[in-house]
C-alpha cells in the first residue's frame, strides 16, 4: 500500500501563489501516473493536473498557464505550483496515484 499526504495549503490572496506537496510512504513506483484533483463542497471532484511517468503533463482548462505539476521520484513527491490564484480555485486539493486507488486526505486552499 501507498499512503499519500498533502501539505502546503492555506489561505492566500487573489493573485498569489502556493505550492502544494504530496509525499508518499510505502511502495512507490516511478511508473505511477500521478494527479491532483480538487473538490468544493456540494460539487463533484474535478481533475486539475496529471503527470505521466514520462513527464507528459495535462491540465484542466481552468488552470492551464497558471498551475504546474511536477514530480520528484527520488523523493517520492508530487507538487502543484499554483500561480495567479483566483477565488474559484478555493477547494480541497487531493493527490492521487491513478489506477491504484491511492488518495491523500486533502489540503484546503482558500483564495480571497
Amino acid at each position: 500500500d501507498v499512503q499519500l499526504v498533502e501539505s502546503g495549503g492555506g489561505p492566500v490572496r487573489t493573485g498569489g501563489s502556493l505550492r502544494l506537496s504530496c509525499t508518499a510512504s510505502g511502495e512507490w513506483y516511478d511508473s505511477y501516473c500521478l494527479a491532483w484533483f480538487r473538490q468544493v463542497p456540494g460539487k463533484t471532484r474535478e481533475g486539475v493536473a496529471v503527470i505521466e511517468p514520462d513527464d507528459v503533463r495535462t491540465y484542466a482548462g481552468s488552470v492551464k498557464g497558471r498551475f504546474a505539476i511536477s514530480r520528484d521520484n527520488a523523493k517520492r513527491a508530487l507538487y502543484l505550483h499554483m500561480n495567479d490564484l483566483k477565488t474559484e480555485d478555493t477547494a480541497v486539493y487531493y493527490c492521487a496515484a491513478l489506477g491504484y486507488g491511492y488518495w491523500g486526505q486533502g489540503t484546503q486552499v482558500t483564495v480571497s
